[in-house]
Order: C-alpha cells, then structure tokens, then sequence
C-alpha cells in the first residue's frame, strides 16, 4: 500500500513482516513427504525430466529432492532462508569452487544445511569479493552496480528481496573491507 511518510511504510512493513512469519509457522506450512512428493513432481513437470532424475543426487532435480528430504519438518521460512545461502554461494563462486575441489553435492549439502545466514558467512564472501577486486580492479563495483539494479527490478516486480539484498550488503561489505585496507596505507 502507498505510505505518505517512512514511518507508516514502517510499521506497514512490520505488521506484513509478522503476518508472513506467523503465515509460514503454521503447521500447514512445514515440510512433509505429501510436499516433497508435490514439489518434486511439478520440477519434473517444469524441466520436463523423468522420474530416474528426482531419484538420482546427482542431477539438479535430484539435489532439490534432497534438500527438501533433509529439510522435512522444517517450516518454508527456514527452509527459504537454506536456499538463500545456497543462492548466494552460487552466486559467489563457492559452490564451483567445491566441485573443483572434488566435494560431492551431499557434503556441501549436509555442511551447508545446518548453517544460517550469518556474518561468518558474509564476512567469507566479502573477503572473495576483496580478493576477487584485487585480480580484477573494477569487478566490485560492476557486480555492485549490477546488484543494484536487479535489487530495484526485484522490488518493482514485487519479487524475494532478500538474496538480492545479502548480495549487496555483502558487496558493501567488501567495498568496506577494501576502504579501511587503502586508508590504513595496505
């Protein structure tokens, strides 16, 4: 709805804010075999893939099925909140970087499943992105302006804002990184 100052898109925010996590708490929103069964099923129907595909962990679909497994009784907020992480590690080149190194799908799953969006992740992430702006000058500040944008078509279009926002607070995050290592004369 159109708030007049930024104090009632505040509270608007808030009180949409505690709907949804109520919403999603519900026991009708937790993860159940009848969910994974349903979910798994429209993937397949989306990729046109066969079953063989959901039963394999080592195809896309096969992860998914996978996660969600190792995810049952969970409520979609917290399962959201994995798939943000791994949108974000994605993202970020760690997922890649795991399979040069040989780590099959389920060790990445499984240490990454029991870990929430914290600062140790993003600390991590920005410390790629420093290391990354100092191969390549100019890289933060494309993904950053790219970031950005996405962030804004992301809100136009009443999209998830989320994976685009911890992208950017962690790019800001770097960009802090690097700011205090110019200024400390490193």
């Amino acid at each position: 709805q159109f708030c007049p100052t930024k104090a009632e898109a505040r509270r608007s925010a808030a009180k949409i804010a505690l709907m949804n996590s109520v919403f999603n708490e519900h026991p009708s929103r937790r993860i159940t075999d009848d969910f994974i069964e349903k979910s798994v099923s429209e993937a397949l129907a989306s990729f046109n893939g066969n079953r063989e595909e959901a039963d394999n962990p080592n195809t896309g679909i096969g992860a998914f099925r996978f996660m969600l497994e190792s995810n049952k009784g969970k409520s979609m907020l917290e399962f959201q909140e994995l798939m943000t992480v791994f949108q974000l590690l994605h993202w970020n080149g760690s997922l890649k970087a795991m399979r040069e190194r040989q780590c099959s799908r389920q060790e990445v799953l499984a240490h990454y499943s029991h870990r929430a969006l914290d600062d140790d992740i993003r600390n991590q992430m920005a410390l790629d992105w420093v290391n990354r702006e100092q191969n390549i000058p100019g890289a933060l500040s494309r993904e950053l302006a790219a970031t950005e944008r996405e962030l804004d078509e992301a809100r136009l279009a009443g999209k998830e804002l989320r994976f685009h926002k911890e992208k950017k607070d962690i790019l800001l995050l770097a960009a802090g990184q690097l700011g205090s290592a110019h200024s400390s004369g490193c």
